[in-house]
């Protein structure tokens, strides 16, 4: 049914109240299509295109309103606030005199005179026509000719913010990231009360992994405007990309409370979420983004990965084939729903994969992607030497993307062991600590196993599988490579800061896992702080671990060793002397599980392992499959599955490609 004008005006009010501003400007302008002078309407899109950071738009909006009812006293109040906005202070002393002729009370207009006096003025500039025209060109893709006009701009009227903000702009757009620093420095040091183009500053120093700067720019943009959602938004964002995700969530919640029809906060949030290993919540974050964005492809691939990682299979094949319908080449997607299905045939998508393998014109980062979906396909097709070949194709492409030098890594295990002894000197006593928490480490190389292991022993009803955890890390990597003084209050810092956060992730349980394996390289602060954690090394099939690696896309960026065979192998050789090391050290403190032995006498080592912790025996330990916990690693599939052997032969499929790179391990 169609809307009178009366009637879309007042939907218009009712979004513009709820905070749903795309439908209320979509009302507005129903109602001017057909009133172009309804004062109301004209009012109301003014004051909504304002609350969006685009005042200049506003001021034509304001004039018709005016010209329509010029006795209306809030109309003359935000057509001057509008003007003062954007810069125009001798425009807005005019209107301040003509307010009160027709009657706005002087106590009101007070307020403008004062802050025109403590605003500075703007320097002339360019026509409305010349600064329609740039944006026009902008938003038009036109980005060469925009720029020549900005530059023109700039050089006509040097001290008016317009032409550098829009240069800036486009720059950033044009990907000359170094150089939009510039006129976007210049943009908010001639105009900074502008939000928006404090905004545009933060959002090139992010990209350019400035982030301190970014921040406190992000920051100075709420301050001048604290509605405005998209940079609540940009700030969550990145502050989940810099690993703060708690801060994050409460800037994108921010966001969403201000406005709700936010997809891309929504979406945010989902990945938030996810780092906090709230991965109900994170589906239902993502559910959102697509209830207000049905084909945001990005959230549709999110939502197929939470499915996966919480085990409903059939679900996140669902959501993967929809980002992909959204998006056809969505080379991501691709992978992940290669990832999450068996093939069987060549079917429409193995196709559709191909196709965009052989596109001169895909993304280096896109055809890794592809390489990897492929390999994985070719695989199960058993075609070893077509995946093998992707394989290889693919590492090569993530290689070059991430760079890789084995002499820092060389140079970290060194300056390990050569830290522990002064760490050790201060072993922290286990008879004058308490801990409300028991953490539990499970540890070891990537792909050995460390998964299989948190779900057998999350399985039990007093332990918590807390994930991969970032905190020993990130609280204690300086001290672990001599950085920050091994002493008693630093060591009792970080002990009192890892089990800080990891209560927080203990849903109320003494036992709590954190699996994540590259903790090995931490064990000796572990060992000195926290003396009444378990410590768990899964050791598995050198071979079958490092082919484990080689055929993995990891989405984290640093895991830079793991894409070529011979440096996997020489952080394997890295990683075994390093625990050799560990074992010397710290006697009897170490419980190795061998996971080749688990998978083929499942109970004997699982009964040996939870009493080891000493738990009481839990029937649902025989069961990890059963688990319901979600697994946000890359084994999310396998670990769904009974416990079964023959998975570390798997690789000697592969040896007639290999060239007798696995000798290595017999040659030890």
């Amino acid at each position: 049914m169609e809307l009178t004008v009366d009637q879309a005006f007042q939907r218009g009010i009712a979004a513009h109240k709820q905070g749903k501003l795309r439908n209320a400007e979509r009302f507005y302008r129903a109602v001017l299509q057909a009133q172009p002078n309804h004062p109301d309407a004209n009012h109301n899109l003014g004051v909504l295109t304002v609350a969006v950071g685009k005042a200049l738009d506003s001021l034509p909006l304001f004039e018709q309103a005016l010209d329509a009812n010029p006795k209306t006293e809030q109309f003359w109040l935000n057509y001057i606030d509008a003007l003062i906005k954007v810069g125009r202070s001798s425009t807005a002393e005019k209107v301040i005199i003509e307010a009160e002729q027709n009657g706005v009370s002087a106590e009101r207009l007070y307020f403008f005179g004062q802050k025109l006096q403590k605003t500075p003025v703007i320097a002339a500039g360019p026509t409305q026509a010349q600064m329609n025209h740039a944006i026009e060109l902008y938003q038009a893709d036109r980005l060469a000719e925009a720029h020549a006009l900005a530059m023109s701009l700039t050089q006509q009227f040097p001290e008016h913010p317009f032409g550098w903000k829009v240069m800036g702009v486009l720059l950033k757009q044009m990907g000359r990231l170094d150089e939009s620093l510039l006129p976007l420095k210049k943009s908010v040091l001639l105009s900074q009360q502008d939000a928006e183009a404090h905004t545009n500053l933060g959002v090139t120093l992010r990209a350019l992994g400035r982030f301190d700067e970014a921040e406190a720019s992000y920051k100075k943009a709420i301050a001048l405007k604290p509605d405005y959602a998209e940079v609540h938004n940009n700030l969550g964002n990145m502050l989940t990309e810099i690993g703060k995700p708690a801060e994050a969530e409460a800037s994108l919640r921010q966001a969403i409370s201000l406005k709700p029809d936010l997809a891309e906060a929504h979406y945010n949030l989902g990945n938030t979420l996810q780092e906090l290993g709230r991965l109900d919540e994170a589906e239902a974050a993502y559910k959102l983004a697509i209830a207000h964005k049905p084909d945001y492809a990005k959230a549709h691939n999110n939502l197929g990965n939470t499915l996966q990682k919480l085990g409903r299979s059939d679900d996140a094949e669902a959501s993967l084939r929809q980002a992909i319908a959204h998006k056809p080449n969505y080379a991501e997607a691709h992978r992940n729903l290669a990832n999450n299905k068996t093939f069987s045939s060549k079917d429409d998508q193995f196709t559709q994969m191909q196709e965009l393998y052989h596109d001169p014109n895909i993304s280096e980062s896109d055809r890794c992607h592809i390489c990897f979906a492929l390999a994985r396909a070719s695989d199960n097709l058993e075609d070893c030497a077509a995946a093998y070949q992707f394989y290889a194709d693919g590492n090569a492409l993530r290689k070059r993307q991430l760079g890789y030098d084995k002499t820092q890594d060389k140079k970290l295990f060194e300056r390990l062991k050569a830290s522990y002894p002064r760490i050790s000197a201060y072993t922290l006593d286990s008879e004058t600590i308490s801990s409300e928490h028991s953490p539990v480490f499970i540890v070891g190389m990537l792909r050995s196993g460390t998964t299989l292991i948190e779900q057998i022993i999350s399985s039990h009803q007093q332990v918590t599988g807390a994930g991969e955890l970032p905190f020993v890390a990130h609280y204690g990597r300086s001290l672990v490579v001599g950085q920050t003084s091994a002493d008693p209050i630093a060591l009792t810092t970080f002990r009192e800061q890892y089990l800080g956060a990891l209560g927080q992730r203990s849903e109320g349980n003494p036992f709590v896992i954190d699996k994540m394996p590259h903790n090995f390289l931490m064990i000796g602060l572990i060992a000195a702080t926290l003396p009444d954690a378990k410590i768990i090394h899964v050791k598995r099939d050198p071979a079958a671990v490092c082919w484990a690696n080689y055929t993995q896309y990891f989405d984290s960026e640093d895991l830079t060793y793991c894409y070529d065979i011979h440096d996997i192998l020489h952080h394997h050789d890295l990683y075994l002397d390093l625990m050799k090391y560990w074992h010397q050290e710290l006697p009897n403190r170490i419980y190795d599980l061998d996971y080749e032995v688990l998978t083929e006498d499942q109970e004997e080592e699982t009964r040996k392992l939870v009493d080891h912790l000493g738990l009481d025996w839990d029937d649902a330990c025989m069961s990890p499959q059963k688990n319901k916990r979600g697994v946000d690693t890359a084994s999310f599939a396998q670990v769904r599955k009974h416990v079964y052997r023959g998975s570390s032969e798997r690789w000697k499929r592969f040896r007639p490609y290999l060239n007798g790179v696995f000798d290595h391990f017999d040659a030890k």
